[in-house]
């Protein structure tokens, strides 16, 4: 009796952890659904603005240079308000977005409301996951933080069918409108999550703190992780300069490295470009291309519902290096059937290697040790810093990726070199990966974070060690 007691109160736990954590995640459903939307639209937007290649990439990359100030906002109120609060902040953005980019005049009204988009997806790009990290037991924080890439892909897939069923016509204006729905789901689930216990324990909350533990980990539990909590705040000073310590300074360059190679490795611009590239290659007309796209976007699904069960059986570094290697072959493949002048659906094939091996590995592991990473005091600061730079190159890769694209073409006949590039840059990822990046598996977010903080000047990770 009393063990099935047991198993019944550890089921109780474990759902409500999931649900806390599917609520925290419609912040990633909404920011892969508006930066997504936009890949179906592009084609009518080109057609409704007149735009060039130059224009092209204005208008798509425009929700991403507002990303880029969500994080510089992140940076104080992460910490200042909590996690929940600056999640509520994040959704009011979408929503103003939704409506304003719905009933746009001009482009440049249009690339207002995206940039204010930006901002909604930026703060909840950075504060999901850390939220997630910090309310899961250290054996689910993997899985759990894969529950906000899981909604991410959810709102990519949902936003190309909303993209596809509203492509016959004239009504890409729907396509930014239709977010509005779940935009209402969040705020109204916002009110029934609690606080990040870690952020409660840091603002001297203890109670509070205790009490969400309990909920999670039980009486007894919640007691031992508090006390590691305050002992690991007693050791850190959470200013900026904490960040130049030695040991810091590394889980930062780590953090800020593997988020650039999330954006810049050309998978995220053959998901935004898709459509384009589809139709460039000869598939058919947009709706046809957007159809097509479905399926690729069905390959990520399913991808990042095997990364559940990857991320807990294996270790972060191993999956990442065989995911970027699958990603360099995926970009080979592309590049060949350029050069080659092969099947459009080729083209598809190679995307859907490359789309699926990022699913499996940067997309969801990148979230997950940036979100672990750091120790508690200056977690938030130290992911809204590495928010920015990721936002800063995901502008960058998209603002340029058509003029890269057309560069190869004008002198190539095709930008099957670009994809060259992309290889190169996935294998790069690997190399980082192997010779830098640690294993921070079932370890705690205390543990990890007592590993930095005794780094000092001149101790660091012996050549071969790669654990926490």
């Amino acid at each position: 009796m009393q063990r099935s007691e047991n198993v019944s109160e550890a089921s109780n736990k474990t759902a409500y952890l999931y649900l806390v954590s599917l609520v925290a995640a419609v912040g990633g459903f909404l920011f892969g659904y508006d930066l997504s939307i936009i890949s179906g639209a592009l084609p009518f937007l080109k057609a409704h603005f007149a735009l060039d290649a130059a224009g092209e990439g204005w208008a798509t990359s425009s929700a991403i240079l507002g990303s880029i100030l969500g994080p510089v906002a992140g940076i104080w109120l992460a910490d200042a308000v909590g996690r929940r609060k600056t999640l509520a902040i994040a959704s009011f953005c979408f929503l103003a977005s939704a409506i304003g980019t719905a009933l746009p005049h001009s482009l440049g009204q249009f690339v207002f409301w995206r940039m204010v988009g930006g901002v909604g997806v930026g703060l909840a790009a950075a504060t999901s996951p850390m939220y997630i990290a910090e309310i899961a037991p250290a054996k689910m924080r993997g899985r759990l933080v894969t529950v906000n890439q899981l909604a991410i892909v959810i709102g990519i897939n949902l936003a190309v069918i909303a993209s596809y069923l509203l492509s016959f016509g004239e009504h890409w204006r729907w396509m930014f409108a239709s977010e509005v729905l779940p935009i209402l789901l969040l705020m109204i689930g916002l009110f029934f999550v609690p606080e990040s216990p870690r952020w409660l324990a840091a603002r001297k909350r203890d109670d509070e703190a205790l009490d969400v533990l309990s909920r999670i980990n039980g009486s007894e539990q919640a007691h031992r992780e508090l006390d590691a909590i305050r002992e690991e705040l007693q050791r850190e000073s959470g200013t900026f300069g904490e960040l130049l310590q030695p040991g810091i300074r590394l889980a930062l360059l780590i953090g800020i490295v593997i988020m650039i190679f999330s954006q810049v490795n050309g998978v995220n611009m053959m998901l935004i470009y898709g459509p384009t590239i589809l139709v460039e290659a000869g598939i058919g007309t947009a709706s046809q291309a957007i159809f097509f796209t479905i399926f690729l976007n069905l390959v990520i699904l399913f991808s990042t519902l095997i990364a559940f069960w990857l991320v807990h059986r294996f270790g972060r570094r191993q999956i990442l290096m065989a995911g970027v290697t699958a990603m360099a072959l995926g970009h080979v493949a592309m590049s060949a059937t350029f050069f080659m002048d092969g099947s459009p659906f080729l083209n598809l094939g190679a995307m859907f290697l490359a789309a699926g091996a990022f699913t499996l590995s940067l997309a969801p592991l990148s979230w997950v040790i940036v979100s672990e990473i750091f120790p508690n005091q200056i977690r938030g600061k130290a992911v809204s810093i590495v928010c920015c730079i990721l936002y800063a190159s995901s502008f960058l890769c998209a603002r340029y990726f058509p003029m890269i694209t057309n560069g190869f073409e004008e002198r190539m006949g095709h930008p099957g070199g670009a994809y060259l590039i992309f290889a190169a840059i996935c294998m790069s990822c690997a190399f980082f990966t192997w010779r830098v990046v640690p294993e921070t598996k079932d370890l705690t977010l205390e543990e990890i974070g007592h590993f930095w903080l005794k780094q000092d000047a001149g101790k660091t990770r012996k050549k071969g060690e790669r654990t926490c």
